[in-house]
């Protein structure tokens, strides 16, 4: 589709050109050097704005600052916004490979939107570092080798929170799902869970994505079926939504809430007081350890409002750096001609950042690092601020992530 003049400016607004350290000779040596550059797609308006956005955007710019103190090759940030529609995105994913230079796209929440960029990097033979796209069949049976699934899928999820719920007598539940690829593949994920596990699901609410605000008759729905478990097979603002008015109806009374992707930044938006004592999963939080830690410390000044940032974004900064590292070991002119090329660098590299701390990726794409299942505290167990949760169990990165063989990947071989 023709890209309207407010795509592209949307897509270039954000530009930010990151020099590598330069020997002060001339204009021309520098002008010699080669350029990488980086796109990052995310939501900047609608449902996922506050888990991706802006923040997303600077986290990947952080990145980019920290190697470009010695790297051999320029590299420059620019961002666009697909507003969850996947023509949009497809069309600017064309548009930055064709026309604007762009070597990695990075991010894009919306696995319909990160699906079909998938599909364009490989065209392209560029290179896409999934960290916002849920749905597991990105490296499973649509997997691809110019993707990089970095930081969290459907299946992880419904086997960290679903899993944690199960156990804990949680046997009958009801879902309210985003209708759309990573809902559906959300609740299909849980619901396998749960029925190996002895459960049983009462029924589902699937709602349109993203037009839906109102969820009270859905609500209804669920408290009407008589299940033990509400599972919020969503995301984002929905995901908020659907918490603050499953309190104020009283739900959380009579169900128990497994919010299957909730992050950082959705707790603070919420607030102790509703989002007390909810499980969820993340690979990523701020106050893991010492590293987590002083990373956010070095990153919030850089953040729309100081916004701590949650696994999504640290998977763009993590993702991007260790791109970053292979496209220096093979060279920027090779890494610019043959995407495949950098992605099996990265694969055959270990990982290592302070976000996630030491890992690996799978001939299928997927990255692998703990997993942290959290519990939102109590107000007078916060200390205030982003104080909103605590480490419940870590489960290592070898039980965290779905088996390479039961993912359908035709990369993998036999």
């Amino acid at each position: 589709m023709p890209l309207s003049r407010r795509y592209l400016l949307g897509a270039g607004a954000a530009a930010l050109a990151l020099p590598g350290t330069l020997a002060a000779s001339t204009r021309a040596r520098a002008a010699a050097r080669p350029k990488i550059k980086i796109g990052v797609l995310v939501d900047m308006s609608g449902t996922y704005s506050a888990d991706t956005g802006p923040t997303s955007v600077a986290c990947v710019k952080e990145a980019a600052r920290e190697f470009a103190a010695h790297a051999a090759f320029d590299i420059e940030v620019v961002a666009g916004d697909h507003q969850n529609k996947p023509d949009v995105g497809a069309a600017i994913a064309r548009q930055w490979y064709d026309q604007g230079g762009v070597d990695v796209i990075v991010d894009v929440p919306d696995s319909a939107v990160g699906l079909a960029v998938s599909t364009i990097s490989r065209e392209k033979n560029k290179v896409f570092l999934d960290s916002g796209s849920g749905a597991a069949v990105i490296f499973g049976k649509q997997c691809s080798p110019n993707t990089v699934d970095w930081t969290y899928d459907t299946w992880m999820l419904a086997n960290s929170t679903g899993g944690a719920m199960v156990h804990q007598g949680g046997d009958s539940w009801y879902f309210l799902t985003a209708d759309y690829v990573f809902g559906r593949a959300l609740e299909h994920d849980t619901t396998a869970l749960i029925k190996a596990a002895g459960g049983k699901v009462l029924g589902a609410s699937r709602y349109p994505f993203p037009e839906t605000t109102d969820f009270s008759t859905f609500l209804v729905a669920a408290q009407s079926s008589g299940a033990k478990v509400l599972g919020l097979a969503n995301a984002g603002g929905d995901t908020q939504n659907c918490i603050k008015q499953a309190h104020e109806f009283g739900l959380s009374k009579t169900m128990r809430i497994a919010a299957l992707l909730l992050e950082t930044n959705d707790v603070h938006a919420l607030g102790l007081e509703v989002a007390q004592g909810i499980y969820y999963t993340e690979s990523f939080y701020w106050d893991a350890n010492a590293r987590t830690r002083a990373w956010t410390k070095r990153v919030i000044p850089t953040t729309k409002d100081h916004a701590y940032p949650n696994m999504g974004q640290a998977g763009d900064y993590a993702a991007s750096l260790h791109y970053l590292k292979a496209v220096a070991s093979l060279g920027a002119a090779a890494a610019k001609a043959d995407g495949r090329a950098v992605v099996a660098r990265m694969k055959a590299m270990p990982t290592e950042d302070d976000c996630f701390g030491k890992g690996s990726i799978r001939e299928d794409g997927r990255a692998l690092h703990p997993v942290y299942l959290l519990q939102a505290k109590t107000p007078k167990e916060s200390k205030g601020g982003w104080d909103m949760a605590k480490i419940v169990h870590i489960t290592p990165a070898d039980q965290a992530w779905r088996p390479m063989s039961e993912g359908g990947c035709p990369l993998v071989k036999a």
